[in-house]
């Protein structure tokens, strides 16, 4: 069980497989099993051809304090699919199995290079009949103005004016926040590998004669 090196192009391969119909680590909420797999990752985050681990990177990344996710970090080799060689560590051998002289390292490294190789193969051979999934989640954002004199119309122009692919835009209302102020709180649905929080507040708060902060009230998936 595991991902493999997931500092290597064959580990994220295989996170970006196993993600593919999966919000998550584990679970539908994210916890501290994606914690431990995201900081296996490091930086840089895959590549954009990894789309499924790539939304998935960005996605836990904009949490901030991450030791706040439920669960209890486990050792890497205890995520990932089944079938996948655990590259992370293993037992130590046994003293009577200890090849002082090494004659045969290179040898049984091919060897485990082989086998890694057609378990690889396997899982991918798998993994390509299963029918590819779109992920999407609904969030409701609080659009927060400056003051009580913020055109309210103006700045939801302003937001509903923000266009990409895998992003509707929903219903909105204004909720009274105090001193006279309202904020604008708006839905929308986006496909997790094509839109992320981070995008959605950078292009929001670039109307900054309007916006004041964007938060995420809600975050659910589809």
């Amino acid at each position: 069980m595991g991902f493999g090196d997931l500092k290597s192009s064959a580990g994220l391969k295989i996170l970006n497989d196993f993600l593919a119909d999966k919000s998550y680590i584990e679970g539908y909420v994210p916890s501290q099993a994606d914690v431990a797999v995201f900081e296996a990752v490091g930086s840089p985050p895959p590549p954009p051809e990894l789309f499924h681990a790539l939304r998935w990177y960005n996605h836990i990344k904009s949490y901030k304090q991450k030791s706040s996710l439920p669960g209890i970090k486990k050792a890497l080799g205890k995520y990932g699919p089944a079938d996948v060689e655990d590259a992370t560590g293993g037992d130590s051998k046994d003293d009577d199995d200890i090849d002082l002289f090494g004659s045969d390292e290179e040898e049984e490294s091919e060897e485990a290079k082989r086998l890694r190789e057609e378990r690889l193969a396997q899982y991918e051979s798998k993994k390509a009949k299963k029918p590819t999934l779109v992920a999407k989640s609904s969030l409701l954002l609080d659009v927060k103005p400056w003051d009580d004199e913020t055109d309210m119309g103006k700045l939801e122009e302003c937001v509903r004016s923000i266009q990409a692919d895998g992003l509707v835009w929903g219903s909105s209302k204004l909720v009274p926040v105090g001193y006279g102020i309202k904020k604008l709180q708006i839905q929308c649905v986006v496909e997790d590998d094509k839109v992320g929080t981070d995008m959605l507040e950078e292009r929001i708060t670039a109307f900054e004669d309007y916006v004041q902060s964007m938060d995420v009230a809600a975050f659910n998936k589809i």
